[in-house]
Formats: C-alpha cells, sequence, structure tokens
C-alpha cells in the first residue's frame, strides 16, 4: 500500500491528520476547477476558496462514508463534491437575479420560522398541516442544529430562522453571498439527515 492509499484508509477510520495530508495533496488541482467556471459576473460574490472551504468541510463531515475505487477515487470524490457545491452556488445567484428579493422560505400567517423550516425541509413537495407544536419543533431543530459545524449551524439560524436577507448573513458570517448559498444547502442537507424524515412532524389531510 503506498503513502496516498495509506492516508486514505487512516482517513476513513478517523485520522484527522491523514485527512489533512490528503486535502493538501490535491488542493493545488482542486482550485483550478472552480476558477475555471465562475463567471465574470459572479466573482464578486463567489470565488475558487469559497468553494473549495465548503468543500472540505463536507470532506470531514463525511469521510466515513467514503468507499475507495481504485487510485485517485479521492480526489474525484473532493472534485465531485467541488462541482457540486459550486453548482449549488451559481444556480442560487442565477435565482437572486431572476428574484432579487429571493428570501427563505415564506413563512404561513399562522407558522413560526422552526415548523416552516421543518415544512421546508420535507421532500414530499406537499403541504402538510402543523402537527408538531412550536416549542416541539423548535426542541428538534434546535437540538439538530447543536450538531451541525458552526457555519452551518449560524447560515440556518440567521436566514431560515431569524429571516435576514443573504447580504446580512453574509456579513454576519464574514463570507460571499456565493459561499452562504453553498453553506445553506449543505447545512440543509445534513440536517435533513440528522431529522430523518421532516414529514414525520406533520399530519397530512385525509
Amino acid at each position: 500500500m503506498d503513502t496516498v492509499d495509506g492516508d486514505v484508509a487512516l482517513a476513513i477510520a478517523g485520522d484527522v491528520n491523514a485527512l489533512e495530508r490528503l486535502i493538501a495533496l490535491h488542493h493545488k488541482d482542486l482550485r483550478q476547477l472552480p476558477d475555471g467556471k465562475i463567471a465574470r459576473r459572479h466573482r464578486a460574490v463567489l470565488a475558487a476558496d469559497d468553494v473549495l472551504q465548503v468543500t472540505y468541510t463536507e470532506a470531514f463531515l463525511r469521510i466515513g462514508q467514503f468507499s475507495p475505487d481504485g487510485r485517485g477515487s479521492f480526489e474525484g470524490w473532493l472534485t465531485r463534491g467541488a462541482e457540486n457545491n459550486l453548482k449549488d452556488a451559481i444556480r442560487a445567484l442565477e435565482r437572486e437575479k431572476r428574484r432579487p428579493r429571493d428570501r427563505q422560505i415564506v413563512h404561513d400567517s399562522d407558522a413560526d420560522s422552526y415548523t416552516t423550516l421543518l415544512a421546508g425541509l420535507s421532500a414530499s413537495g406537499t403541504t402538510p398541516t402543523r402537527h408538531a407544536s412550536r416549542e416541539e419543533a423548535k426542541a428538534i431543530i434546535d437540538a439538530a442544529l447543536d450538531e451541525l459545524p458552526p457555519d452551518y449551524a449560524k447560515v440556518i439560524r440567521l436566514y431560515d430562522l431569524d429571516g435576514l436577507p443573504i447580504d446580512e448573513v453574509a456579513k454576519s458570517l464574514g463570507r460571499r453571498r456565493g459561499a452562504v448559498h453553498m453553506l445553506k444547502a449543505r447545512a440543509h442537507e445534513r440536517l435533513r439527515e440528522l431529522l430523518g424524515n421532516p414529514t414525520r412532524f406533520f399530519s397530512h389531510p385525509a
């Protein structure tokens, strides 16, 4: 087993230093990917480093789920992560351009931001009737947020729960708008995993 394969095995087993070595090994090549795909119109609000910061955070969170499939598979895994993050950022920035006032999920008049977030995380595509109380929803989401990386939790609190515009969230986090969109996409994804199926907190009309 060569050094790289050995570090991959160690990283999967939880060796943080091994994962850091692997990321450092591939950083130069990975940085060229977003650099060449960020359109000029987006460069003020999205940079290659934004894409890689989120990608590396995900690598630390998900390395235990990585299954090696031959030499180069780790770099391919990181590359796919970077490509997905970049796509999410560009898609959100384009949506902003079409709807400049686009913000978080719109709250129903009788709903609270916690129950609305739970509904928004549902993959059902339907509008459920509230079943969980505000207190239950708050306790459930707060407990899940405690398990997220700090920036993931903060973007959900500021954007989804407090309803701040994306520019204010970006300022608070010290990040570009494009980075916030990536963080939000990954934070929602991680939150769904922690909650299981959010629809279980709602009832549906017969």
